[in-house]
């Protein structure tokens, strides 16, 4: 099967070079549409977006500066080259570059330059199209899997319940043990696939945000109280300090917790001695808390990597890289961030800072 020939749009208040750009593209085998009005090109290209784009910088009722900035402001359209066209050298290219133009061309239009220019451009924004293919098809593997892993690990666990509690016979103490420590991994098998399936509806943008008016400290209090008993497992102190009892703000509650309580559960598996201190830092526009350790701390190129996809760090029992990641997406998710400073040897900070009053 013949590929399509790569869809140009040319745009430019000048008939002639229209009917220029039109025959030498077409006899190279691209297919190109022109417009003379820069509104109706723009609606052509929400529209039906092209393979490159040829702009006027002097277009009257949508110059190439304003329409560059306008295609790089929507998320919803894919990459598409941008080469800017001026009627002389005197019109700088930096400010159309600055913008997010690939490319600019003075007219009159020499034909070896303009063909080079475009065979280029194409030729990237088909290898990046590939690539995003590559990876859309990536998450969609792994989401599918993710889907049809779940419900068996679920099955399994219940079944694993069953047998613990001797729902079918008696069970010696060596077999219980044994069933006990099957039903361990099966649980953190049954949260990693949970946490990749979060990831990939956050990074879809298809994860619907439930927005309530939540007391924090409320919030707060109820993952120390989960997470105390491991940092008494550890002998290590569990310290909650705040200014005020009574905090409101508006987020997911759910999603939130997820991260308060994975910073501090990472917080207190990293230490090994000491305390792991959760504080809150209110100001005018914001809320910060913050979730200390004085755990081995984090190397500088490690801080720099930490909260992409499946990093892990070098720390000993360190788990799928995939839980910060997810907390990161999260803290954006509600107009927030998520941040780390660290001392080798001193300890870590986590801080999630979230805006005290955002309309979602």
């Amino acid at each position: 099967m013949k590929d399509r020939p790569s869809q140009i749009l040319a745009a430019d208040q000048e008939t002639d070079t229209l009917l220029i750009l039109e025959t030498i593209l077409t006899e190279e085998g691209y297919s190109v549409n022109t417009s003379s009005y820069g509104k109706e090109a723009i609606a052509s290209i929400n529209a039906h977006p092209p393979d490159l784009i040829l702009w006027d910088v002097m277009m009257p009722d949508a110059d190439g500066y304003e329409v560059t900035y306008k295609i790089r402001s929507t998320p919803q359209l894919p990459f598409i080259p941008i080469v800017l066209l001026a009627p002389d050298p005197s019109i700088p290219s930096t400010n159309g570059l600055e913008l997010g133009a690939d490319d600019f061309l003075w007219k009159p239009i020499q034909v070896n330059e303009l063909l080079a220019r475009v065979r280029n451009l194409l030729r990237l924004k088909h290898s990046l199209d590939s690539m995003r293919e590559m990876a859309l098809a990536r998450e969609d593997f792994v989401s599918r899997l993710t889907h049809d892993l779940r419900n068996p690990l679920i099955a399994a666990q219940q079944m694993l319940t069953l047998l613990g509690q001797g729902k079918f016979g008696t069970l010696s103490p060596p077999v219980k043990e044994a069933l006990q420590t099957i039903a361990v991994s099966n649980d953190n098998l049954i949260t990693l696939v949970n946490t990749l399936l979060e990831v990939h509806r956050f990074e879809a943008g298809c994860k619907p945000m439930a927005i309530t008016t939540f007391d924090l400290y409320k919030l707060i209090k109820e993952v120390v109280k989960e997470q105390e008993a491991l940092a008494v497992s550890k002998n290590l102190r569990l310290i909650f300090e705040t200014q005020q009892q009574f905090f409101r703000i508006q987020g997911d509650r759910l999603e939130l917790r997820r991260v308060l309580t994975n910073l501090v559960s990472n917080a207190i598996k990293f230490t090994e001695r000491g305390q792991v201190k959760i504080t809150v830092e209110y100001k005018a526009q914001s809320v910060s808390i913050h979730v200390e350790d004085t755990g081995p701390g984090i190397t500088e190129s490690e801080q720099n990597a930490i909260f992409e996809r499946f990093r892990t760090g070098n720390q000993k029992g360190a788990g799928s890289g995939l839980g910060l990641h997810l907390s990161q997406r999260i803290a954006k998710a509600h107009s927030g961030c998520l941040e780390v400073t660290s001392q080798l040897g001193v300890g870590s900070i986590f801080t999630l800072c979230l805006p005290r009053n955002q309309n979602y």
